[in-house]
């Protein structure tokens, strides 16, 4: 994944992929390739989410 990705774009990329797999647009051919990156996208936006809540759980206390 590329570095300083922000969670916006990791999530539009992430819908993206998401339309196309919904919508029949990826070739089998690519099918584990964009199923691969939908799952680290999927991560990447799990850690940011939880580094966010983290730091407002922080802010709280």
């Amino acid at each position: 994944m590329k570095d300083k990705i922000s969670y916006s774009t990791a999530f539009a990329n992430l819908q993206d992929v998401v339309r196309q797999i919904e919508n029949e647009e990826i070739q089998l051919d690519t099918l584990a390739e964009k199923v691969k990156e939908a799952n680290e996208l999927i991560n990447f936006c799990e850690s940011k989410l939880r580094t966010i809540a983290g730091e407002v759980g922080e802010a709280k206390a």
